[in-house]
């Protein structure tokens, strides 16, 4: 964006009208799927990267992410809403240039007044101090649990990003496909995101085939039953926030988008109460 060689719209709010903030959608639906990521250990997008690597609860959290992909789906084809567009979708206006200049007050720099640049700069300083934080709080360090240290797992995803960019003329995001998915059950044929989490399916198994280290060496019990109900949670929330970790977490907050900082809180506010209370 920066060298102007794409132009990606910020991720806009997600309003359900009922807590009196167009930002409704983002914070109820961030909760719910931090809650969801907490009672399933996954999200939209690891769900499937848990299915083509193998790992047994992550088939149940798949078959209840369907199953809220189907729900979903039907709620929108009743509200008469666009399917894929999620919470958040924003109209179509003849006028572009206020189509764009709506879509600009939605970034948290324009918010603050402050250039892009040095919001940039302060989010990378605020996330190495986490980072430093947590290596320092944890028993073992992250690279040696995963087997592939975080900062080139960091950069893979980035070189994923500029990938989907590149060939898809849009940005990384897990939630839409379940939707799609479940509205093949109402008659709604799409399938553009469903190829896209086919590939990170088949891209999980290829890489576990090839490098067997990769693979988790023990698989943390969580029942069926509370698999699928995590599964259901995630994508119910991500459709309501509009996104989920991927399209939120990972695309949303690099375009400085409010919906997505609001919805990120939220995701790991609620999953890590959840997730202590569980524990």
């Amino acid at each position: 964006q920066s060298l102007q060689l794409t132009a990606l719209p910020p991720r806009p709010a997600a309003p359900l009208g009922i807590l009196g903030t167009r930002y409704d959608g983002n914070i109820l639906g961030g909760a719910l799927l931090g809650a969801g990521m907490a009672v399933s250990g996954a999200c939209p997008g690891t769900v499937l990267a848990q299915l083509g690597v193998g790992v047994k609860s992550g088939r149940w959290a798949f078959a209840g992410a369907v199953a809220a992909g189907v729900v979903w789906s039907g709620l929108m084809k009743m509200k008469g809403g666009a399917q894929g567009a999620g919470c958040g979708a924003v109209e179509k206006k003849n006028d572009e240039g206020k189509k764009e200049e709506k879509l600009a007050k939605e970034t948290v720099y324009h918010a603050l007044g402050i250039p892009r640049g040095a919001l940039l700069v302060g989010l990378e300083a605020a996330l190495v101090l986490a980072v430093a934080a947590a290596v320092k709080l944890t028993a073992a360090p992250a690279a040696e649990a995963r087997g592939i240290p975080p900062y080139l797992a960091g950069l893979a995803i980035a070189a994923a990003q500029l990938v989907s960019i590149a060939l898809r003329g849009s940005l990384l995001g897990a939630s839409t496909a379940f939707e799609e998915l479940g509205g093949w059950a109402w008659g709604l044929r799409k399938y553009s995101n469903l190829v896209f989490s086919a590939g990170l399916v088949g891209g999980a198994w290829l890489i576990a085939q090839a490098v067997p280290a990769l693979r988790p060496a023990a698989e943390i019990a969580v029942s069926p039953v509370r698999s699928a109900l995590g599964g259901f949670m995630i994508v119910f929330g991500s459709r309501m926030a509009g996104g989920c970790t991927s399209g939120h977490g990972i695309s949303g907050l690099s375009l400085m988008s409010i919906s997505s900082f609001l919805t990120a809180a939220a995701i790991f506010g609620m999953g890590g109460l959840v997730g202590t209370v569980l524990n």
